[in-house]
């Protein structure tokens, strides 16, 4: 008010119109259509402030209409995302941002503010605007400067792969062939080989005095090199440049990817980054698109597991769950399951984190928080298409497992994974997110508990004599086997076998691996436990067991009396 004081008399009508040389003269009615004119202004400025507060009184107001709004805060959202969500994010450091929408108190928006926390590691802060600050903000999206983004893919001629082939056959030559490689080319060397002695992750980790490359091989670490200190940096930016992160932030974790193309077929490689006391611990995991052959017989499901499982996965509806820890070969059954299943005339759709192997014939689609596209959502989305069956990647919450759990029992086949250490821990954990146990009774088919063990060498197999203690071990596991499978057992010779280790495998006298499992049925008596509430993980088991169910240890001493593994293979991968 004080700013138009000026413009009124002491009874509080604007001041008359008189003449004063060298000033300009006014009039008195222009005098009052500016004075109203400012008043309606501020009037209607306050009501707008008014309004948001009450509105939305436990988020404090700001307004955009004259806040300096950096490029980097607005690219925390893409254009459309802003107009969409109408929302923007008006300030961004490595620390923390600040978010501001129309509607911040909406599910929408609470898990938009969730997906940036997650995907810039800052704290989060949440505002209300009007919708001409809003306004404003989109249209700063119109002056950002367009960037031509890196290329993700690392091309490797094939003349360099024949090079690392020829020259890595083991992890002493990949030593030597790194000390004489040039910074630029140890990206490639290290890549290629891991790719050729078949790693499914490369480990480059910061130590006090060197730099430690490792692979992971069978889900084993091995150390394969080491590297000189004065080239982790730039072989750091180089991973960071071609994964598409930030090189200039060193103390947060991030995640890339990029892709390797390659004759053979393309290989997804996810990046992780970490910081450590002496740098960061970066971790490449090397996907391979294409997967031929993926059959129940060659990933370990044989016998009168293969004949129960068979029958489960070919039921027109329910679910058939796979648990088991990270890196325990869940996903790669269900697209053996799905592989078997896909066929004319049935529509199979996925929603994966991401897609690790690409199947013709199935429509997959991958998962992207930072979009707000979950497992939830997806799944919700996906059934309105009508699929004859549906893989989830992961069910971790109840709102997707109760979209699961309803979809199993109107007409569709659900496959998912959950993470428990067996087969009979599956049903406590789906109790324990909240899932109603007369929709669970009906809804689930089968649990499947599995590992991954290190399958013998065969080029250097040796038969061995176990020790006292170790029989006797082996010997109580096989009594307890289901009546029929103890009968086939019973003429068998007690014989097993160990790799001595050759350059076929390394040296490490292991070469693949191959699943044990423990398939746990849904029957009567489980069903009436688990509506009953009696649903301890010791009771479900005993009973899955009294219904002839094979466990993980015993399909695994199994395997070992078949001379594909080892003894202490299976007691180090289950006990």
């Amino acid at each position: 008010m004080s700013d138009f004081s000026s413009l009124k008399n002491g009874k509080g009508q604007p001041q008359g119109n008189s003449y004063t040389p060298g000033v300009l003269n006014v009039s008195t009615e222009e005098v009052e259509k500016e004075f109203e004119k400012k008043m309606q202004q501020l009037r209607t400025k306050e009501k707008e402030v008014e309004v948001m507060r009450s509105a939305h009184g436990k988020y404090p107001y700001i307004d955009l209409e004259k806040f300096p709004v950096s490029q980097e805060a607005l690219r925390q959202l893409t254009k459309k995302e802003a107009e969409e969500k109408q929302a923007v994010v008006f300030y961004y450091t490595q620390d923390e941002f600040r978010l501001a929408a129309l509607e911040p108190e909406s599910e929408i928006i609470q898990e938009l503010l969730h997906q940036i926390a997650e995907r810039t590691h800052a704290k989060g802060g949440l505002y209300v605007i009007s919708e001409k600050s809003l306004s404003r903000i989109i249209k700063l999206y119109d002056t950002l400067p367009t960037i031509i983004p890196i290329t993700k893919d690392i091309s490797i001629k094939a003349e360099d792969l024949e090079k690392v082939q020829s020259t890595v056959t083991d992890f002493s030559s990949l030593k030597n062939a790194l000390k004489e490689a040039t910074t630029t080319d140890i990206l490639t060397f290290v890549l290629g080989a891991a790719l050729k002695l078949d790693s499914s992750d490369v480990h480059i980790e910061a130590e006090e005095g060197q730099i430690a490359v490792r692979f992971r091989m069978d889900g084993i670490l091995h150390d394969a090199a080491d590297l000189p200190k004065e080239a982790y940096k730039q072989l750091v930016s180089r991973i960071k440049l071609v994964s598409s992160l930030k090189i200039n932030i060193l103390d947060k974790p991030q995640d890339g990817r990029f892709s390797i193309k390659i004759p053979d077929g393309d290989i997804d490689v996810r990046v992780s980054t970490i910081p450590t006391i002496y740098g960061e611990s970066i971790v490449m995991r090397l996907l391979r698109q294409q997967r031929q052959g993926l059959t129940l017989d060659k990933l370990g499901l044989i016998g009168k597991s293969y004949e129960r499982l068979l029958k489960e996965i070919q039921r027109p509806n329910g679910m058939i769950i796979t648990t088991g820890p990270t890196g325990s070969g869940k996903t790669t059954t269900l697209y053996a399951f799905m592989q078997l299943l896909n066929k004319p005339g049935v529509k199979i759709i996925t929603l994966e984190d991401p897609v690790e192997y690409k199947m013709e014939g199935i429509n997959q689609s991958q998962i992207d928080r930072s979009k707000g596209y979950t497992f939830a959502g997806g799944l919700r989305s996906m059934l309105r298409q009508d699929p004859d069956i549906a893989m989830v990647g992961e069910i971790r919450d109840l709102e997707t497992a109760d979209i699961a759990i309803q979809s199993a029992l109107t007409g569709h086949l659900i496959l998912s994974t959950i993470h428990t250490n067996s087969a009979s821990g599956a049903i406590p954990r789906f109790l324990s997110m909240g899932v109603q146990p007369f929709l669970l009774a009906p809804a689930l088919n089968s649990v499947i508990g599995q590992r991954l063990v290190r399958k013998v060498c065969p080029a250097c197999k040796k038969k061995i004599q176990l020790d006292s203690e170790q029989m006797e071990r082996v010997q109580k596991i096989l009594s307890t086997l289901p009546e029929s499978e103890r009968a086939s057992t019973a003429n068998k010779p007690m014989e097993f076998y160990v790799g001595e280790g050759c350059p076929a495998c390394n040296g490490i006298g292991y070469k693949g691996q191959i699943g044990i499992y423990e398939i746990l049925l849904m029957n009567p008596d489980l069903e009436h436990m688990i509506l009953a509430g009696q649903v301890s993980e010791f009771d479900i088991e005993q009973n899955a067991i009294s219904n002839g169910m094979i466990t993980m240890v015993q399909d695994g001493i199994l395997k070992a009396l078949d001379g594909i593994t080892s003894v202490e293979e299976v007691f180090r991968v289950i006990e």
